[in-house]
C-alpha cells in the first residue's frame, strides 16, 4: 500500500461567508498542491472540503496520515462520531441534526477506500506545510470577497 501524507485547511470569512480550502498531498518525495472555495459557506465546510478533495485525488487504495488543525475533522474521523452519526440517521447523540451530513456521507465514503490516520496539528503555528494550507484556503476565500 503506497504511503500518503495529507494536510489540508479550511477558511472562511464570517462564517457563514466566502471560504477556501487548501491541500498539499505528499508521495515518495513528491507534493501536490490543491485548493478552491465557496461563495457562501461555513469553516467547517471548508474543512471538511480539503480533505474530501485530496482523498479525492487518491487513484487506489493508500495508507493515509491526515493532518488537520481541525478537532472537527480529527475527532469526528478518529472517535468515531461521524459514524455514529451516519448511524442514526445524521442525528448527534442528543437527537439533534448533524451539521453538513452531506459532506460527512462523502468523506466516510473515500475514507473507507484507505487506511487512514489522523493527525491534530496546532493551527497558525510552527507546521510549514499547515500554514502553507491555510495560506492556500485564505487566498482562495479572498477570491469571492473581491467580486
Amino acid at each position: 500500500m503506497k504511503k500518503v501524507t495529507i494536510y489540508t485547511d479550511g477558511a472562511c470569512s464570517g462564517n457563514p461567508g466566502p471560504g477556501g480550502w487548501g491541500a498539499i498531498l505528499s508521495y515518495n518525495g513528491v507534493e501536490k498542491e490543491i485548493s478552491g472555495g465557496e461563495a457562501e459557506t461555513t469553516n467547517n465546510r471548508m474543512e471538511l472540503t480539503a480533505v474530501i478533495e485530496a482523498l479525492a485525488r487518491l487513484k487506489e487504495p493508500c495508507a493515509v496520515e491526515l493532518w488537520s488543525d481541525s478537532r472537527y475533522v480529527v475527532d469526528a474521523l478518529e472517535k468515531g462520531w461521524a459514524c455514529g452519526w451516519k448511524k442514526r440517521g445524521w442525528r448527534k447523540s442528543d437527537n439533534k441534526p448533524a451539521l453538513n451530513a452531506d459532506l460527512w456521507e462523502r468523506l466516510l465514503e473515500l475514507a473507507a477506500q484507505h487506511r487512514l490516520t489522523c493527525r491534530w496539528v496546532k493551527g497558525h503555528d510552527e507546521n510549514q506545510k499547515n500554514n502553507r494550507c491555510d495560506e492556500m484556503a485564505v487566498a482562495e476565500s479572498k477570491k469571492f470577497c473581491e467580486k
